[in-house]
């Protein structure tokens, strides 16, 4: 008996254990917040979008949004009606988007107009400090 409680404490430490070091890993507790769902989000308010706000109002897009020169923060194919929002950009945002015709792109709760821009168009979000 006290053997078997001798290994569910041991599998119960190496789970913790394991949670701990993968919660510490870079990238994985950043203050950036992102939600991507596949929910319509046509009643968004403007004051509610964060730091970036991209909508796929068209068939879909790939949307690479990455801290500059660092840690990528989403790389994905998002369907028509789904959406990704970053509450701030903290160091800054690079971000990539392979379809701008098929987006509605909000920064700071202005929508920027990428529509007319070619395949794989690319900007930058600079940080708040």
């Amino acid at each position: 008996m006290a053997i078997v409680g001798a290994v569910v404490l041991l599998v119960a430490l190496v789970a913790l254990g394991g949670y701990f070091l993968y919660r510490s890993l870079p990238g994985t507790g950043t203050s950036v917040s992102a939600n991507a769902s596949e929910a319509s989000s046509a009643g968004e308010d403007e004051r509610d979008m964060g730091a970036l706000y991209i909508r796929v109002i068209g068939e879909s897009s790939n949307v690479f949004v990455r801290v500059p020169g660092g840690d990528v923060l989403h790389d994905q194919v998002i369907r028509q009606g789904g959406s990704i929002n970053f509450a701030d950009a903290g160091e800054g945002l690079e971000v990539t988007i392979d379809d701008p015709g098929a987006v509605e792109v909000f920064v700071n709760g202005e929508q920027r107009d990428v529509s007319d821009q070619d395949a794989g168009y690319s900007f930058t979000i600079s940080g708040d400090g």
